[in-house]
């Protein structure tokens, strides 16, 4: 038997399951849960929640060993897409998708999704996933990638211009507009001002039973008048 032959004998199962991620990862993913429906006392454990880091944004993942867990999953994530959902070239993720850190994040929410439809118990999340989530993730990646990456990694096409969105003269531009925003505001609050009272505040007598407000104010003396009799 010849080595095709025996390759083509040999079993091979029609789907492989979905990648589970390495411990650092799954225990990120467990107090996140923790922090939605442990007790009180464990949520408290956890410390700040919104420190607690995220597997679907990589950028809250600072501990090394973690991050380097987390592109392992996602390298994972990728072949078994590429084996499981592409046909065509033009769907493959490219292997040189971790130098472009719009597939990163795009990686990243797309390996979360899945992975909590496989932990559902019903078929919902997995069809929405296949119907929704898969098919934009795949029309996104080839509108940004176009054929720059199709035989080798190309570089950044768009890198010149954004060298010039920081340079000095583009930053000094965008930083007059936001302050000549600013000031607009300030001068419209200033315009609506109300001028504030002259004097010490005149405190008046209003009758509870009428409603009317007293010409004198409290505290000062009442008004006298002159009687003047009949005339004789």
């Amino acid at each position: 038997m010849t080595t095709e032959q025996a390759r083509r004998a040999a079993p091979s199962p029609m789907v492989f399951p979905f990648p589970v991620p390495g411990e650092q990862v799954r225990l990120a993913y467990r107090e996140l849960h923790i922090a939605i429906n442990g007790t009180e006392e464990q949520k408290k454990a956890l410390g700040n929640h919104a420190l607690l880091p995220r597997p679907w944004e990589p950028g809250t993942c600072p501990d090394p060993e973690l991050r380097r867990q987390l592109w392992e999953w996602f390298e994972d994530v990728v072949a078994w897409l590429n084996r499981e959902y592409t046909w065509d070239v033009a769907g493959l993720i490219p292997s040189c998708w971790p130098l472009h850190p719009h597939l990163v994040h795009e990686i990243a929410v797309l390996a979360d999704q899945r992975r909590r439809a496989r932990l559902a118990m019903t078929s919902d999340a997995l069809e929405e996933w296949h119907r929704y989530c898969l098919p934009a993730f795949t029309d996104r990646m080839r509108n940004r990638l176009r054929a720059h990456c199709d035989d080798e990694h190309k570089s950044w096409p768009a890198k010149p211009r954004h060298n010039e969105h920081l340079g000095e003269a583009s930053t000094q531009r965008r930083e007059n507009a936001f302050a000549h925003d600013v000031d607009a505001l300030l001068d419209n609050r200033r315009a609506h001002e109300q001028p504030e009272p002259v004097g010490r505040p005149r405190l008046v007598e209003v009758d509870l039973d009428t409603g009317e407000i007293k010409d004198e104010p409290l505290g000062s003396q009442p008004r006298t008048r002159t009687e003047k009799g009949p005339r004789i």
